[in-house]
């Protein structure tokens, strides 16, 4: 057990919250409406290699690609996608990364302690998670492992107050003959493991299309989203804050007067607008019908469109919803839990414009509060982009990719100096730096 996690499970209340992971949270809301507000990073800059376009001052660097030889002998899978970085002390940081790999799919050697096989082979299923340890200012690579094996499609996840990235599967498959157990679970891995973890589904946490998660430093709770058109919002109370696997309870949101947040047939919600919010609780977590969100819906919680990306931030989180809204381009909640009575929820921004907005996926918080959201679609004619989203609703091109594929996993090094973004296929991981304004 590292430091931070002893620290952590000694201290409740106020010095819970002093654990929070790094990053602070927007403080209006209001519709997005502007290509290039007056305080973006001006106008993007061709990269000379074809891959990732940035404002002037800006670079980035390639710290780990698809096939890198790891230290543990295997390489570097592809389909990198959520991500989460952390101090390790002593001068280092690590990132780890999910990887969304389905059962055909390459694991690039993976072996050890596997979650699931492929049921004859007894070869490790290849999803999970790749952890890269690095020179905190150098951004030297020192070490690259393998550090979850055996899951399905590891999307997204989050990062815990006591140092551990919560890896989501999203993913319902069932034990078939050519897989040997069912899947759809969160999986917790320290970032100091140092080798392939144990895994261990956290199965009171629910089966479902997991997508990401976030922990509110404050209580304990985990907040989790689901990748499904008709998708609800979880949260997770522990019975032992910090201690997941020893159980809790899985709840869905209920939003006072609005049933529907997707404003696919109309606008049931306006940016800038809120709404209190309620927890039901669920049973039969486990869901061997796959059907926990509907089972919730009929009791009331709210329809969600394709929740995806999420992170904490000061007293608040924000989500995005990839297929929401009347133009189905995309919307970003924020919610503010109370630790006790009615939360609140802001349909902080939706999107009317392709151009300016598209499908946000993976969200973090930078220092200075603006939102960067990695876009995720695929058409023959736009790239996606890293969108930055001020706390006052107006977005901007924060940086343009130029293959065929999506940003992902953005988040931020300890110090705000360095932004990690994965190039999801073929898997590339950046660290970009530059003259940010929080550094000025």
């Amino acid at each position: 057990m590292s430091a931070d996690r002893r620290q952590f499970l000694r201290v409740t209340g106020s010095a819970f919250a002093a654990l929070a992971a790094a990053g602070c949270a927007g403080r209006s809301g209001g519709a997005l409406t502007a290509l290039a507000p007056a305080d973006s990073y001006g106008g993007l800059i061709a990269d000379p290699a074809g891959l990732l376009d940035l404002p002037r001052g800006f670079s980035y660097r390639v710290v780990s690609a698809l096939g890198d030889a790891m230290d543990d002998g295997g390489t570097v899978p592809d389909r990198a996608d959520g991500m989460g970085c952390f101090d390790l002390g002593n001068g280092q940081i690590a990132l780890v990364r999910n990887h969304e790999l389905q059962p055909q799919n390459d694991a690039g050697g993976a072996t050890g302690p596997a979650f699931d096989t492929v049921a004859r082979s007894l070869i490790p299923l290849p999803g999970g998670t790749t952890t890269i340890v690095m020179d905190a200012a150098t951004l030297e690579v020192q070490q690259q492992y393998r550090s979850l094996a055996g899951t399905i499609r590891n999307c997204a996840g989050g990062v815990t107050p006591w140092g551990s990235w919560l890896s989501c599967e999203e993913n319902t498959s069932k034990a078939d003959g050519s897989i040997n157990r069912d899947h759809g679970w969160v999986f917790e891995v320290p970032a100091d493991a140092g080798r392939q973890v144990q895994p261990v589904p956290l199965t009171a946490m629910g089966r479902f299309n997991h997508e990401a998660a976030c922990v509110d430093p404050a209580s304990g709770i985990i907040y989790m989203t689901e990748d499904r058109d008709d998708s609800v919002l979880y949260r997770f109370i522990p019975r032992f804050p910090g201690r997941l696997a020893e159980g809790g309870t899985l709840q869905a949101l209920v939003v006072e007067g609005i049933a529907d947040t997707r404003n696919w047939d109309g606008a049931h919600m306006q940016p800038g607008q809120t709404a209190g919010g309620r927890w039901i609780t669920l049973d039969d977590v486990e869901s061997p019908e796959d059907d926990l969100r509907t089972r919730a819906h009929a009791m009331g919680a709210a329809l969600f469109a394709r929740g995806e990306g999420m992170w904490m931030g000061e007293g608040e989180f924000f989500f995005t919803c990839t297929s929401g809204g009347t133009a189905r381009q995309g919307q970003i909640f924020r919610m503010r839990p109370t630790m006790h009575g009615i939360d609140t929820l802001e349909l902080f921004y939706e999107s009317t414009d392709s151009d300016v907005f598209s499908f946000g996926d993976n969200i973090t918080i930078a220092p200075d509060g603006h939102l960067i959201v990695c876009e995720d679609q695929y058409t023959a004619i736009v790239d996606n982009h890293l969108r930055g989203v001020t706390p006052d609703g107006e977005a901007y091109a924060f940086a343009r990719l130029r293959v065929q594929t999506e940003p992902a996993g953005a988040c931020f090094s300890p110090d705000g100096r360095t932004l990690f973004v994965n190039a999801y296929s073929p898997t590339r991981t950046l660290a970009i730096t530059g003259p940010w304004k929080w550094l000025s």
